[in-house]
């Protein structure tokens, strides 16, 4: 059984709501200010100035690019590492975007790019959660939220999702909800298409055993 694809005007249920409604108020008044602050670029970065910046005029203001992918930065994170632990990967993701942005090219894949640095901060909170002897649990488990005979089909099929390798659980979440394409989610995990194809096939699979 696959994960139900999200359309373009999914919206999020109860327990899954965008970060706006969910991540703590200083969270979200952090990535806020971060946003406005100006963006700098080093010294050795100047010679370039022609190029890079002509490249950077054609992006959106980086606010504006935030408020465009949070909602789904907020989705990916929370499937990827929990409620728990998506507010920090979230600041930190945008932090780091905040940080990148001068560099971006103009024609830039913005959502792929966006949603790269999501699934490396992802991979770095379970390599913490490793180093803590923390179990892999399922998202609802680490999260609270209510228990599995009360959950939904879909939250428990998100719960076997969890369960999954890393690589195969990213490349699920990045295909059925943000609907990345096998391209881009190839270039958010770091591999060639033909393994990102792979670890969606062998993910799907083993979904289809825990559902059989």
């Amino acid at each position: 059984m696959a994960p139900r694809r999200r359309s373009s005007a999914w919206c999020a249920p109860d327990g899954l709501a965008a970060p706006r409604e969910q991540a703590s108020l200083t969270t979200r008044r952090r990535a806020e200010v971060v946003a406005r602050q100006p963006i700098s670029r080093s010294p050795g970065r100047e010679r370039s100035s022609s190029v890079s910046t002509t490249a950077s005029r054609a992006l959106p203001p980086f606010q504006r690019f935030l408020d465009s992918h949070r909602d789904l930065v907020w989705r990916f994170l929370v499937r990827a590492v929990g409620r728990s632990e998506a507010e920090d990967c979230f600041q930190e993701t945008f932090i780091a975007a905040l940080r990148a942005y001068p560099r971006v090219r103009a024609d830039s894949n913005l959502r792929a790019w966006v949603l790269t640095i999501a699934h490396r901060k992802a991979l770095d909170a379970h390599r913490a959660r490793a180093r803590r002897a923390l179990p892999v649990a399922d998202v609802a488990a680490v999260d609270g939220r209510q228990s599995a005979a009360a959950a939904t089909a879909d939250e428990r099929l998100w719960g076997a999702v969890a369960e999954l390798p890393p690589r195969q659980r990213s490349a699920i979440t990045l295909r059925y909800l943000a609907d990345l394409p096998h391209r881009d989610i190839a270039v958010a995990i770091g591999c060639s298409e033909e393994a990102a194809r792979r670890s969606l096939h062998e993910g799907l699979k083993k979904l289809k055993e825990v559902y059989a």
